[in-house]
C-alpha cells in the first residue's frame, strides 16, 4: 500500500515538501494516544533477542533512525513510534540558519537514492535544547545529537561553534555525534584531517564534561565514506588515543562515478552527498576496515545503504554494535523498521551465534584470521 501511495503522491510531490508533510502525519500520529498506541503496537514490536546494550545505554535493539531527518527534535516520539530504536536528531548547528537554497532535496528513484546538499538547515543549539528541555517523553527510546559547524563561522573557530552546541545540548544527549563529514558546508570535511580533529574532539569533550557533571556524555565522530583508507586508519587509531566513544560509517558521498547509477545524467549530476543503496558497498568497507583497527574498544555504528534485514545483519558482521538508516525509508515507508526487527530476530535464530553481540564483527574477525 506505501509503495503504491508513493507512487501516486509522493513520488509527484517536490521531495522536500513530501518529506514535511510526511513529518506533519507522523507528529499528529503521535499525539493521538489511542492511535499512537495502535500504531507502536503494529509498527514497533519489541524482541528480547535484539535487546542491545552499546554506549554505557540499554536499548530495545540495534536499529535507529540516522541524523537528517528530525533535524529540529520535533517528532521524536512520533519516529520511536515507527519502531527506531534509538533517534538521532540534528545536525544542529551553534547558530540557525536557513540551509542552502532550494531546491536542494532529489530522489534517484531507479538507484533507491537521494542526493541532498540542505546544507545543516536547523534552528540552532539555543531552540533545539529548549524543545529537548520541555519534551514529556511518551516513549522510552535513546536520543543522539548530532552537531555540526554553523556555515558562516571560519573553520579556524570551528571548536568554539562545536563547544557552544556541546553546551546548550549536552545535557539532553543520551550520546552526542560530531559530524565533521557532510559534503555541504564549505571546509566541513577539512576537519577530518586528524591534526584538525584531534583539538576539536578534545574541545568537545571538555565541554561536555564540564557541563554534564553527573554522567559522562557519550561522544562519537562521524566519518565520510569518501575518506582513503589510511585517513580511515587515522581516524580510527585517534578515536582509541582520545578515548572516543565510537565512530559512525558513513555520511554521504560526494561520489558518482564507478557506482552504476542509473537515474538520469541530469539528477545524478546534481551537487551535494549521495545516500541509500549506492552506498552500501563502500559503507560496509569502512566499517570492516574500522572494526579491524579497534575491535571492541569503541562502538561502530553502521549506516550508509541499509535497506533491509540482511544489510543490517551484515553490518552488525562487519562490526557494528548499532545499525542506521534514513533513505530507504523514504522508500519502504513506516514498516520499514518492523521488518528489518524481524528479519535480524530470524537471522540470528538461525545462526551460529547466541547474541547479538556475540555476532558483533565475526565476520570481519574471520577474515582476519584466514
Amino acid at each position: 500500500m506505501y509503495k503504491l501511495f508513493f507512487r501516486l503522491v509522493f513520488k509527484r510531490m517536490d521531495p522536500e515538501q513530501a518529506h514535511y508533510a510526511a513529518f506533519r502525519w507522523i507528529r499528529l500520529a503521535a499525539r493521538v494516544p489511542v492511535l499512537r498506541t495502535f500504531v507502536a503496537a503494529a509498527l514497533a514490536p519489541r524482541f528480547k533477542e535484539l535487546r542491545t546494550e552499546a554506549l554505557g545505554l540499554r536499548m530495545h535493539g540495534p536499529f535507529g533512525l540516522a541524523a537528517g531527518f528530525d533535524k529540529n527534535a520535533i517528532a521524536i516520539d512520533g519516529m520511536a513510534m515507527l519502531g527506531f530504536d534509538h533517534i538521532e536528531i540534528g545536525t544542529v548547528t551553534g547558530e540557525p540558519q536557513p540551509g542552502n537554497p532550494k531546491k536542494r532535496l532529489f530522489r534517484l528513484v531507479a538507484d533507491r537514492a537521494l542526493i541532498n546538499r540542505m546544507g545543516f538547515n536547523n534552528e540552532g543549539s539555543a531552540a533545539v535544547a529548549a524543545r529537548l528541555a520541555a519534551r514529556n517523553p511518551v516513549f522510552r527510546t535513546t536520543v543522539g545529537v548530532n552537531i555540526g559547524k554553523t556555515k558562516v563561522v571560519p573553520e579556524a573557530e570551528a571548536a568554539a561553534d562545536y563547544v557552544k552546541s556541546t553546551e546548550a545540548l549536552a545535557g539532553h544527549a543520551d550520546y552526542l555525534v560530531v559530524n565533521v563529514s557532510s559534503p555541504n558546508t564549505p571546509g566541513l570535511r577539512n576537519l577530518q584531517a586528524t591534526e584538525s580533529l584531534r583539538p576539536l574532539l578534545t574541545a568537545v569533550r571538555e565541554a561536555a564534561d564540564r557541563t554534564v557533571t553527573t554522567r559522562r556524555v557519550p561522544l562519537l565522530v562521524k566519518i565520510a565514506p569518501d575518506l582513503a583508507d589510511e585517513d580511515v586508519d587515522a581516524v580510527a587509531d585517534l578515536a582509541v588515543e582520545l578515548g572516543l566513544d565510537g565512530i559512525i560509517a558513513t555520511n554521504t558521498t560526494i561520489a558518482r562515478e564507478a557506482l552504476g547509477l542509473k537515474s538520469a545524467p541530469g539528477l545524478v549530476g546534481e551537487t551535494g552527498g549521495l545516500s541509500g543503496a549506492p552506498l552500501k558497498e563502500r559503507s560496509l568497507e569502512v566499517l570492516s576496515r574500522l572494526y579491524a583497527r579497534v575491535g571492541d574498544r569503541i562502538t561502530l555504528v553502521g549506516v550508509g545503504g541499509v535497506e533491509n534485514a540482511e544489510d543490517a545483519w551484515q553490518r552488525i558482521l562487519a562490526g557494528a554494535t548499532l545499525v542506521q538508516g534514513y533513505s530507504a525509508f523514504i522508500y519502504e515507508g513506516p514498516f520499514y523498521a518492523r521488518a528489518i526487527h524481524k528479519g535480524l530476530a530470524a537471522r540470528l535464530a538461525t545462526s551460529p551465534y547466541a547474541t547479538l553481540a556475540e555476532a558483533v564483527g565475526a565476520e570481519t574477525r574471520k577474515k582476519a584470521a584466514l
